[in-house]
C-alpha cells in the first residue's frame, strides 16, 4: 500500500454559530488524483484552508507525509494553485520564466542569481504543463487557461509531491478544459505527483480522477471513480440538497466539454 500522503481524521470546523465542516475523515494516498465536489458553501476551500495550514485546526487532527501538521515545516513539498486565472492585466510587466522563477525564491533567496541548473529547472517547469514556447511572453498576454498553466509551472517548480488545485478551470474556456485536465493527467500519471483538485467539472474529468469526494459540511462520499459513476441519481441529489443534472461524463459527448458547471 502507498504512504498516506493526507490524513484527516475527526475534523470539524465552525464560523462563530454555523458548522462548516463536521466530523471529515479523509486519507490520500501517494499517487492519487482526487476531486472533491460539493456545492457551494459546502466546506470545500475551508477544508483546503485547514489543510494548508492557513486556518486553525478547532477539533480533529491533520498529518501531512506522515507527520503532524502543527509540526510540518517541510511546505515546498507541496504545491497550491488557487483561482488566480485573469487575474493579470495585459500591462503586467512579467514575463512566463519569471513568473515561474518565482516559484525558487524559497531555495534561492530573493536577491540572489539564478545558476544554468535553476534556469534548466524552470524550464523543465514550463515544459512540463506545454507552454515552452512561451517562456518569453509577457504573463497578461496570455489567456485566462494559459495563466493558469503557468501557475502550476510555478509551483511545479520546486519540485512538489502533492499539488493543490482550487477550481483551477474559472476562467478558462470551455474548449481548453479538457487539454487543461489531459496535462492533470499527464502530471499524475507520467510524473507521479499526487494531486487533490477541488472542481464543479467532476463529469469533464471523472475519467481523469483516480478518487472522488463529495462534500457537503460531512463526507458523504469517498471512493475510486467506478463507484462514484455507479451512484445514482438519487444518491447525488441526496448530497448535493438539489436535483443533479447527470454528472458523469457521456464518451459521445465528452469532447464537447462533458457536465455543465
Amino acid at each position: 500500500m502507498t504512504q498516506p500522503i493526507i490524513e484527516i481524521r475527526h475534523v470539524s470546523y465552525r464560523y462563530e454559530k454555523e458548522n462548516v465542516l463536521e466530523e471529515i475523515n479523509l486519507t490520500i494516498h501517494e499517487g492519487d488524483f482526487l476531486g472533491i465536489v460539493g456545492p457551494n458553501g459546502s466546506g470545500k476551500s475551508t477544508l483546503l484552508k485547514l489543510m494548508l495550514g492557513l486556518l486553525k485546526i478547532q477539533k480533529g487532527s491533520i498529518k501531512l507525509f506522515g507527520q503532524e501538521l502543527t509540526r510540518f515545516k517541510d511546505w515546498q513539498k507541496i504545491g497550491f494553485v488557487s483561482q488566480k486565472a485573469n487575474s493579470f492585466n495585459t500591462g503586467f510587466p512579467a514575463t512566463v520564466f519569471e513568473v515561474v522563477s518565482s516559484g525558487l525564491t524559497k531555495k534561492l533567496g530573493l536577491f540572489k542569481f539564478m545558476g544554468k541548473a535553476d534556469h534548466e529547472q524552470v524550464m523543465q517547469a514550463i515544459g512540463s504543463v506545454g507552454m515552452q514556447e512561451f517562456a518569453k511572453r509577457n504573463i497578461g498576454e496570455l489567456s485566462g487557461g494559459q495563466q493558469q498553466r503557468i501557475f502550476i509551472a510555478r509551483a511545479l517548480v520546486s519540485d512538489p509531491k502533492l499539488l493543490i488545485l482550487d477550481e483551477p478551470t474559472v476562467g478558462v474556456d470551455a474548449k481548453n478544459v479538457q487539454s487543461f485536465y489531459e496535462m492533470l493527467d499527464d502530471l499524475n500519471k507520467r510524473l507521479g505527483i499526487t494531486l487533490l483538485l477541488v472542481t464543479h467539472d467532476i463529469g469533464t474529468i471523472s475519467d481523469k480522477v483516480t478518487h472522488v469526494a463529495c462534500l457537503n459540511k460531512n463526507l458523504h462520499f469517498h471512493g475510486n471513480t467506478a463507484e462514484f459513476e455507479s451512484m445514482n441519481i438519487s444518491e447525488m441529489s441526496e448530497i448535493y440538497g438539489h436535483d443533479v443534472h447527470v454528472l458523469t461524463h457521456n464518451h459521445e459527448h465528452h469532447h464537447h466539454g462533458g457536465a455543465g458547471r
